[in-house]
C-alpha cells in the first residue's frame, strides 16, 4: 500500500494568493485555479476586471498539468512537443471535451516527487502566466518546506 500527500484548500488558497500578488506586482489581471490530483478545483479565484473567460482557461490548464504530469506549454514546444504537428499527440487537445490546454500557463504541483495537484492561471501573456504560476509554486515551497518537503517551483516540470 503506497501512502499519498493529498493538497488541500488551505495550501491551494496559499499559492493563489502568492500569484495574485505576483500578478498585482507585474500589473495584470488573472484568474487562477489551483487543483486536485484529479483534476478537480480546489480554489479558483479571477481579479476584479479579468476576463469572464479566465476561469474555465485556468481550470483547464490546471487539470491538463495535473492529469499529464507535465507543464502544458510542454506540448507544443519544438521541435519534440508531442502535440505538434507530426509527432504522436498531435489533436491531443480535443480530449476531454476539449479540457486539454497544451498552451503556457499550467503546471504541475509536484511535492516529493509525487504530483498531488496542478496550477493554471490565465490573463497574461505566457510570460506573465507563467511568472504568477512559478510565484505560487515557490509559495507552496516555501510553505511546506519547514516540513521537510521537496516542492518543484520552476516553470518546466514534466514528471
Amino acid at each position: 500500500m503506497k501512502q499519498v500527500l493529498k493538497l488541500e484548500a488551505a495550501e491551494a488558497r496559499h499559492m493563489v494568493d502568492a500569484a495574485v500578488r505576483k500578478a498585482r506586482e507585474i500589473g495584470v489581471l488573472e484568474t487562477v485555479c489551483v487543483v486536485d490530483d484529479g483534476g478537480y478545483p480546489l480554489v479558483l479565484e479571477r481579479m476584479d476586471g479579468a476576463r469572464v473567460t479566465g476561469p474555465q482557461i485556468a481550470w483547464n490548464k490546471a487539470f491538463t498539468a495535473a492529469g499529464h504530469k507535465r507543464s502544458t506549454h510542454l506540448f507544443n514546444t519544438a521541435p519534440n512537443g508531442p502535440a505538434l504537428p507530426g509527432n504522436e499527440a498531435f489533436g491531443i487537445q480535443w480530449s476531454f471535451e476539449g479540457k486539454f490546454a497544451v498552451f503556457v500557463g499550467g503546471y504541475p504541483i509536484v511535492v516529493d516527487g509525487e504530483v498531488i495537484g496542478g496550477v493554471g492561471l490565465s490573463g497574461g501573456n505566457g510570460e506573465q502566466d507563467t511568472a504568477c504560476g512559478v510565484a505560487a509554486l515557490e509559495a507552496l515551497r516555501e510553505l511546506l518546506g519547514g516540513q521537510g518537503l521537496e516542492v518543484l517551483a520552476q516553470a518546466d516540470i514534466k514528471k
